[in-house]
């Protein structure tokens, strides 16, 4: 049974045929890659960025925060843009904004490298609002599959940065800057294949969010869950590149385990959601993956022994994490309007939550000279992760 477009959203054009939908979940997917390498592709150099620019580690690590909290600050404001100019032509002048935000950083400024940092994170916020919405709305009948391919290319894209980031600064030179501005051409492959999207137009709800949400434990519990997994995820990525390196590996070594590691988080993004969503009641599933992590910490911060297996532990969690968040927003939420709804709250509280992780452990770093207790309080994170979970993925429903 079809419905008649409502006055937020323009009538589209016919169902498109399956050449055009296999074209469109392309684009989908490579602009999702290009939602984590901007931001994952400093770890690997932050040393050299620190060693080059004079910074301490609480400024170097405002470089990740900074995306992240954009993250946050835009969620709210993009459903608007894409009301007023439709999904199609928002996701298009983002990827433009982020090749240019990439590009920034060649620029032999400071100013111009946060500058770029955090026209990244805005960029890439409002993508993360309106490439769901455009996901439900194409793809209702494989909105499973659909979600799932999104979020591994999301893991995907940050392996892809953890992994070639330090044999691209090797290439050029070792020039850090080019090397970061390199993942600009990624994201013009993103502009280019979106342009035939551009001929279709899909609005969505502008409709603020019920103040009955913001008293709704669910919701802060997939809210708080959402913090704590980007906490963790953005700010294990930023700084293990270092920690690896205080213990003797070289830079190559490090960013290759951090390769692995993504690409752990990416088989788990994929996976997770398919295995939990067999059950009515995810806890058991979440549980499972949150205690992988807490495993790899305390191996990884109390022996040097067997890094490889605890960072690869580590990864599990916020892999898992990343698209659990996701179904937990369809399965809780009693109507699609509740989902966007929901999915609004979290990635706006949740990331501006989440930005303080990198610049903290990286304060913490400077005050006692330790990536050792630094990872260990960043572990901390699990405890708000593990209690959330136990009221977002319990089998029960947000009231209308």
């Amino acid at each position: 049974m079809t419905t008649a477009p409502t006055t937020a959203e323009r009538t589209t054009p016919p169902h498109q045929g399956r050449t055009a939908a296999i074209f469109a979940a392309l684009a989908i997917m490579v602009v999702a890659a290009n939602l984590r390498p901007a931001v994952v592709a400093v770890g690997p150099l932050i040393d050299d960025i620190k060693l080059s620019e004079g910074f301490s580690s609480a400024a170097a690590g405002l470089l990740t925060t900074l995306p992240v909290l954009f993250f946050g600050l835009v969620a709210p404001i993009a459903p608007r843009i894409a009301a007023r100019f439709g999904i199609e032509r928002t996701v298009f002048a983002a990827m433009v904004l982020l090749c240019a935000a990439i590009l920034l950083r060649l620029v032999p400024s400071w100013f111009a490298l946060f500058a770029g940092s955090a026209l990244a994170g805005v960029a890439i916020g409002i993508c993360n609002v309106v490439l769901p919405a455009l996901i439900k709305r194409d793809f209702s009948h494989r909105s499973g599959l659909m979600t799932g391919l999104y979020s591994m290319t999301l893991s995907g894209g940050a392996a892809l940065a953890a992994g070639l980031t330090v044999p691209i600064d090797s290439a050029v030179g070792e020039n850090w800057r080019a090397a970061l501005a390199s993942w600009s051409l990624l994201a013009l492959l993103g502009v280019i294949l979106w342009i035939p999207q551009l001929s279709r137009v899909h609005r969505i709800s502008t409709a603020a969010l019920p103040a009955s949400l913001w008293r709704n434990k669910i919701a802060w519990a997939i809210t708080i869950f959402m913090a704590s997994q980007s906490l963790i995820f953005y700010t294990f990525t930023a700084w293990l590149p270092e920690f690896l390196g205080e213990r003797g590996m070289s830079k190559a070594g490090a960013g290759g385990l951090l390769a692995l590691a993504q690409t752990v988080a990416l088989v788990m993004s994929l996976l997770a959601p398919i295995i939990a969503v067999r059950f009515r009641d995810q806890r058991a599933v979440t549980f499972a993956a949150i205690a992988a992590c807490a495993i790899g910490f305390i191996g990884l911060v109390t022996t040097e022994q067997l890094t490889v297996l605890w960072v690869l532990l580590i990864a599990v969690g916020p892999g898992a994490a990343i698209s659990l968040v996701l179904l937990f927003m369809v399965l809780r939420s009693s109507s699609t309007a509740q989902t966007s709804q929901v999915s609004g709250m979290a990635q706006s509280v949740g990331y501006c939550l989440a930005a303080i992780g990198p610049l903290a452990i990286g304060a913490l770093h400077d005050a006692t000279g330790s990536w050792t207790l630094s990872m260990s309080v960043l572990a901390l994170a699990l405890i708000p992760l593990a209690g959330s979970t136990l009221i977002a993925a319990k089998d029960s429903k947000m009231p209308v």
